[in-house]
């Protein structure tokens, strides 16, 4: 990275602005530790919230919850990462300095705008979410066009989609229209589900391979762009219902089937000594499982919603809390297996998405206390991050070197 990068340049930057991981990793992880307990004690506590009854009356509750854990926490990871990967990939930098302040700024007045007692109109947050999502992929596409490598320009396409499909969802609020919100965020779960698709595909089993010393799987390209295909379809049927359940019910039993045969090519039962693998495991599996039930219950709207749950925690917020827990360390330029025991973290996001999306339909006369339990192992997983990564990324490299 040094023939990309201006030490003089470097020197005088703060290292939080350094490189897109640094802002965005330890800004997700801080939202993600602070929204829940707040939603939770705003929603069955809420003489000791810090939300009063106005803030309810401009973002409605079933919109802000799932808006932020999307929109705010997972989107700041995902471009975090993409905005990291990027120079990697290209060789040609990447945001960082007042460019990438810039950004994270904007993502950030989105989350306090929406917070705010103050009567601010709608379109102010959602100019300041789509800039940072803009943003984040023309930075992306001119890394990727410069160097005409194309099997990454959909990454960039994706984030214009999430930038219009986050503008859709903006619109359903000042509408009113909580069956649109909610194919939002069925069409934007999967969204996820397709980077993961992508991403997963490609870190997994590359990374167990070298730390367990065998030669990594090669990939099935008809098994790969199948199911890239299947995570589409999903997408497009969680925006726009155009599939009879019978149809959904065997898309979701087929996507699950194949990615559950391409999890177990990656040799999930060699990491279970190694937290930074394991976790990674853990994490993708629940996706076939998520998709598995679904199928299951299809025709049960309350339990699917809770088993969305299975993969919005166990996938998504696992793989993202394994992920950002990596590459803080490879970015820093520590030893990835010597860094902060996160065993206990890891651990605690699984806890959550059991006690979330199965424990109430299992036991649903106890509810509420399944959500505290939940939002508790949740709090403790990404509280834990903060605390043992926010020196780390706030701080220089180790070895002096940008980034």
């Amino acid at each position: 990275m040094l023939n990309i990068d201006d030490p003089k340049d470097v020197e005088r930057t703060p290292a939080i602005w350094r490189l897109g991981f640094r802002p965005f990793f330890l800004g997700g992880a801080t939202l993600a530790a602070l929204y829940i307990p707040l939603w939770l004690v705003t929603w069955y506590l809420p003489e000791f919230s810090l939300l009063r009854e106005q803030f309810w009356v401009r973002v409605v509750p079933l919109w802000w919850h799932p808006h932020e854990m999307l929109f705010g926490f997972a989107l700041a990871i995902v471009c975090g990462f993409l905005l990291t990967s990027v120079q990697t990939w290209t060789n040609q930098p990447s945001l960082k300095g007042r460019s990438l302040m810039f950004t994270f700024i904007c993502w950030l007045l989105a989350r306090l705008m929406l917070l705010s007692p103050f009567d601010i109109p709608l379109w102010l947050p959602a100019l300041f979410d789509t800039l940072f999502l803009l943003l984040s992929a023309a930075k992306l596409w001119s890394c990727i066009y410069k160097v005409k490598q194309w099997r990454n320009i959909g990454f960039p396409i994706m984030l214009l989609f999430a930038a219009l499909i986050n503008l859709l969802s903006y619109y359903a609020l000042s509408q009113l229209d909580f069956i649109l919100s909610h194919q939002i965020w069925q069409g934007m779960l999967w969204w996820l589900g397709l980077v993961i698709t992508i991403v997963g595909g490609r870190v997994i089993p590359f990374f167990t391979a070298v730390r367990i010393g065998q030669p990594k799987p090669e990939p099935i390209k008809l098994l790969d762009y199948s199911l890239i295909g299947v995570m589409l379809l999903l997408i497009v049927q969680g925006l726009l219902k155009f599939m009879p359940l019978e149809a959904e019910q065997i898309l979701l039993a087929t996507a699950a089937l194949l990615h559950l045969g391409r999890w177990l090519r990656w040799y999930p039962h060699k990491t279970l000594k190694e937290p930074l693998l394991w976790s990674l495991h853990l994490a993708y599996v629940c996706l076939p499982l998520t998709l598995g039930a679904l199928a299951w219950q299809i025709a049960d709207e309350s339990a699917y919603r809770h088993l969305l749950h299975l993969f919005a925690i166990g996938t998504m917020a696992g793989l993202c809390l394994s992920m950002i827990s990596r590459v803080s360390l490879g970015h820093t330029s520590r030893n990835i297996y010597q860094g902060p025991k996160m065993s206990l973290a890891f651990v605690a996001i699984a806890m959550a998405a059991v006690f979330r999306a199965l424990m109430p339909l299992w036991w649903p006369a106890h509810a509420e206390l399944w959500l505290w339990l939940a939002g508790s192992c949740w709090s403790l997983g990404f509280g834990w991050f903060v605390i043992c990564y926010g020196p780390i990324l706030t701080r220089p490299r180790i070895d002096g070197r940008p980034g």
